[in-house]
């Protein structure tokens, strides 16, 4: 936005869809950052192996799932052009699961908001368990030591070992060091509202802000790490609590479950400022 990159971009850059690695931690040889990479959509976090022997990879296989151009227009409305794209991502096995996802992107011509909004179909005739977070990524230059983060959060508690061991503020930004850790939190956000997270550089006025619905994503995850060329803070709305992987949730009793046709939609709004 005006010149100014909002988003991180990782070292591994932007892989093809075949050259993901679907097992364990694989996720991260082809996970290329950006303003935003969907995990799911049926299992987020750190792997995990079900009851029945099934293999869940971290984040899931979504975001290395092929998408089929549906409609990629500029149309006209009250307020002015608008840039509508459209795709449909299916996530099926044989036997298995059948969940498609169909995305709409909009953009008003020369504004500096985006909108996303996805729609997921359980196609199965089974329930069928159904994770998704939504990884919003930015780094320098907009983010930086004299960055401030604003969130609605009525809580925000520690959720992996490092972050615990950290014992500093989520949203607390600094020189980057090599021996900074990977620090994760859990957010708890007001109950059936619309909130917004917004992070802002006074150095370089650069603004992104995120909008979503708390009835439709009740949960958000914050992810920090601040390292030398590796910058970054993880902004994730999500439908279900648990990082710690589709096993951890089953147990603990905060899976969701997709009924055979029911569908969820999920809703981001991004506006940016420079």
């Amino acid at each position: 936005m005006g010149g100014i990159p909002l988003a991180w971009t990782s070292p591994t850059g932007f892989a093809a869809p075949g050259l993901a690695e679907r097992d364990g931690f694989g996720w991260l040889r082809t996970f290329g950052g950006g303003l935003l990479a969907t995990c799911g959509m049926d299992t987020f976090g750190d792997p995990s192996v079900g009851a029945d022997g099934t293999r869940y990879p971290q984040h899931g296989r979504f975001g290395t799932q092929p998408g089929r151009l549906l409609r990629a227009d500029i149309v006209a409305t009250p307020e002015g052009d608008e840039i509508v794209v459209e795709a449909e991502i299916v996530q099926a096995a044989v036997h298995g699961d059948h969940l498609a996802v169909r995305r709409t992107i909009r953009a008003p011509v020369g504004s500096r908001e985006l909108s996303l909004v996805d729609v997921v179909e359980n196609r199965s005739d089974l329930p069928q368990p159904h994770m998704v977070l939504y990884h919003v990524n930015l780094g320098w230059p907009l983010l930086g030591p004299s960055a401030r983060v604003e969130s609605p959060d009525a809580r925000v508690a520690a959720a992996n070992a490092e972050a615990r061991a950290a014992q500093e503020d989520w949203n607390a930004l600094a020189e980057p060091s090599s021996t900074a850790g990977s620090l994760v939190y859990l957010h708890t956000l007001p109950d059936g509202a619309q909130v917004e997270v917004a992070a802002h550089n006074p150095d370089t006025e650069a603004r992104l802000t995120l909008r979503f619905d708390t009835g439709e994503l009740p949960w958000m995850h914050s992810w920090k790490v601040l390292r030398h060329r590796q910058y970054v803070l993880g902004i994730e709305p999500s439908n279900c609590p648990t990082m710690t992987g589709r096993a951890d949730a089953d147990a603990l009793g905060t899976l969701p479950v997709l009924a055979p046709g029911e569908r969820r939609r999920y809703a981001l709004h991004f506006s940016m400022e420079a």
